[in-house]
């Protein structure tokens, strides 16, 4: 669900205010704000995803947004195409500024506040991101690491506000590898959508900084995988959330270690 910075905390409680919503549906024209229904549209590599990123509602001023990761595009450590997008009940936000509001660091509030600048996955939703003529190789430590907008409720790290995802990884996007995720109690250790986001463009803490840029860092050796050149974020069945904010919210996903493709 998607997280205004800005709380009311109450007891063990809390209330978040929410923000306008935006028509994502994808295969047609951005329309009127909230507008579009409550089922999950499908796309893949062979698809294009019209959009009206960066405009008012119907604006129709911008190319159409096309799925797929082409291997001799520049090399990227963050974000730079989507090979594919299925978006669950209740998602959508951020979809008609595709694949910009993915690129890049990500947007993060810290321990208190979750950016806005995201892509609510909907209720198992689902994509896959890639990083132009880069993957991911298995250096020392973590490898990478994926952001969303997590927070802690009133600033306590006993009351986290997550949304948990399970990351998969791909060297070819066929056969995948998947990220054991503990999701009954904390630690959620090997899923996606609990730790706070500290790195911002404002700010000079590198997205790839593990130890300070926040999110959840990932390490190819605890799955046996040496490379990967896709990553794919499955919601896990997040039901809170309206207006296309439901599901996961993913800001960013930035590489530790990249290795060029053409180097393979």
């Amino acid at each position: 669900m998607l997280r205004d910075a800005l709380l009311i905390t109450v007891c063990a409680g809390l209330f978040t205010i929410g923000c306008s919503s935006v028509d994502t549906a994808l295969d047609q024209s951005s329309t009127s704000a909230g507008a579009g229904g409550s089922g999950s549209a499908s796309t893949s590599s062979s698809t294009a995803a019209s959009t009206g990123a960066g405009g008012s509602s119907g604006d129709g001023g911008s190319a159409p947004f096309v799925l797929g990761c082409d291997a001799a595009a520049p090399a990227t450590t963050t974000i730079s195409c989507v090979e594919s997008y299925k978006p669950g009940p209740g998602g959508g936000h951020g979809a008609d500024q595709l694949p910009g509001i993915l690129a890049g660091p990500p947007h993060g509030g810290g321990k208190k506040g979750g950016s806005l600048d995201v892509l609510s996955l909907g209720t198992d939703g689902e994509i896959v991101v890639g990083f132009g003529g880069n993957a991911i190789a298995d250096g020392e430590g973590p490898d990478l690491i994926v952001f969303e907008n997590a927070f802690w409720a009133g600033g306590n790290p006993m009351y986290p506000f997550k949304e948990l995802a399970q990351i998969s990884v791909s060297e070819d996007g066929a056969t995948w590898t998947a990220f054991p995720c503990k999701q009954d109690a904390l630690p959620y250790d090997g899923c996606a959508g609990w730790h706070p986001v500290y790195s911002n463009p404002d700010n000079d803490i590198s997205p790839s900084d593990p130890v300070a840029a926040g999110g959840d860092v990932f390490d190819l050796a605890t799955i046996g995988v040496k490379k990967a050149r896709f990553v794919k974020i499955v919601d896990l069945h997040n039901t809170t959330g309206s207006d296309e904010t439901a599901g996961f919210d993913l800001d960013a996903v930035a590489v530790i270690h990249p290795v060029a493709l053409a180097s393979e």
